[in-house]
């Protein structure tokens, strides 16, 4: 295989597996993001059953507030881990199809070079046939010659 195509498929290896590494950065964001919005569920679901005042019992109206405030907050928490999230999974959708990409150039690449090395090895195996019918005929017109005298 000629240098220049060498170099064109460990570059474009190059690019595949930085792209591989990148997708897998963003799939553990990806992960991390979810464990933690799934933690803040958890926990908000937790702290919600035990508010004050559940169950018809009684409660100080400092800790209702205080109790409602935490929730909203949490809400809060909620809503920007999951948009965390939905942007972790986004990034982690287009390093995947980042990574199609070029995986799909490098098998191009790939196909590329071996039609040139079939290419070439027929164009050879042309170049030997033409030697040897040359050289049958030049042996033919030989013995012919030497037959003839």
């Amino acid at each position: 295989m000629n240098q220049p195509l060498q170099t064109l498929i460990q570059h474009a290896e190059q690019e595949r597996d930085a792209a591989m590494a990148t997708l897998l950065q963003a799939d553990e964001s990806s992960r991390r993001m979810r464990q933690q919005w799934q933690q803040l569920q958890a926990y908000h679901a937790d702290y919600a059953a035990r508010a004050p005042g559940l169950n018809g019992c009684a409660a100080p109206i400092d800790a209702l507030r205080s109790h409602h405030a935490f929730m909203q907050r949490l809400d809060q928490a909620l809503t920007q881990q999951q948009g965390l999230l939905q942007a972790a999974d986004q990034r982690a959708a287009q390093q995947r199809q980042a990574l199609l990409r070029l995986e799909t150039r490098l098998a191009s690449v790939l196909k590329l070079c071996e039609r040139r090395e079939q290419e070439a090895q027929r164009s050879a195996e042309r170049l030997d046939e033409r030697r040897r019918d040359e050289s049958a005929m030049q042996r033919h017109w030989r013995d012919s010659n030497a037959a003839a005298r």
